[in-house]
């Protein structure tokens, strides 16, 4: 995939080290990459997870769930801070498409992941696996729904 985007010089250097971890499905530098109170929206809760330490959790979570993942295009906002990365993945026999959207600070730390998925088959099929894997550990990191 290429990288030509117009993007802030901080924020083209995470995407090269985040597309270099995914290839080599190894995100040991994540914490590099998160701003301290990044936030993660998950498609299957309505309720973001916050904390770099969350992002963290449930990143490297789903990179083991995943298999033949690939991103396939890159999009981003005219200010660069935003992008959208289309991906392909398997989760046991099910096939999933979906879109990472990706917030950068102006040093070019992730402060929000968001993640869309579709079918709804791929999605549930991803669902049991991470619940499998995270639901003791996930609900310490929900943000509280404010009324």
């Amino acid at each position: 995939m290429k990288h030509d985007l117009k993007l802030p010089v901080a924020v083209a250097a995470s995407l090269i080290k985040w597309h270099a971890m995914v290839a080599q499905r190894d995100l040991s530098g994540l914490a590099a990459l998160l701003h301290p109170d990044a936030v993660f929206r998950s498609p299957m809760a309505h309720s973001p997870y916050a904390s770099a330490q969350a992002v963290s959790l449930i990143l490297n979570t789903v990179m083991s769930v995943f298999s033949n993942f690939a991103y396939h295009r890159q999009l981003a906002t005219g200010d660069g801070l935003s992008v959208a990365l289309e991906f392909s993945a398997n989760v046991g026999n099910k096939a999933l498409k979906g879109i990472d959207l990706i917030q950068f600070d102006a040093a070019g730390l992730i402060v929000e992941f968001e993640v869309m998925i579709r079918p709804m088959s791929g999605l549930q099929a991803l669902g049991v696996k991470m619940s499998q894997r995270l639901a003791a550990y996930l609900p310490a990191y929900k943000v509280a729904q404010r009324t």
